[in-house]
């Protein structure tokens, strides 16, 4: 039986790591956002959220823009040709691209390890499959 106090660490820990996530995937979710498109800030921002991300810090990922302009993954200009304020307009170099490739890569491997970690738990945790359940029920 668990407590409330068991529940509230668990929530935590799970809102911890789900926090933790955008940090992790932000930068290839960015990358790939940007291969074939010429984006600003806050359109990138819908991308992320489209992607899965719950809770978008916006100055997180302005900073990390910046980081990744810094280390020339990505190039940014001023689009003033819109009525209101200068936006922004950021686009994948090709160092960028050799990086999304290196990304994807280790992702690639990440969902193998991912894709045995939950089949190990559901024959472990979960109940038979519906048809073995349905034989049983047969035998009986």
């Amino acid at each position: 039986m668990t407590t409330d106090k068991q529940n509230t660490s668990i929530d935590s820990t799970s809102k911890d790591m789900m926090n933790n996530m955008p940090k992790n995937l932000m930068i290839p979710v960015l990358l790939l956002s940007l291969r074939g498109w010429n984006l600003h800030g806050y359109k990138l921002i819908q991308e992320l959220s489209r992607f899965g991300f719950t809770s978008v810090d916006q100055g997180n990922v302005y900073r990390t823009l910046r980081k990744l302009e810094k280390e020339n993954m990505v190039k940014s200009e001023w689009d003033m040709s819109t009525g209101g304020p200068a936006k922004r307009i950021y686009s994948l170099t090709e160092a960028g691209e050799a990086y999304l490739q290196t990304c994807t890569d280790s992702l690639t491997q990440y969902q193998s390890i991912l894709n045995r970690f939950f089949t190990i738990y559901m024959d472990m945790f979960l109940p038979t499959s519906l048809s073995q359940r349905d034989d049983d029920k047969e035998e009986n």
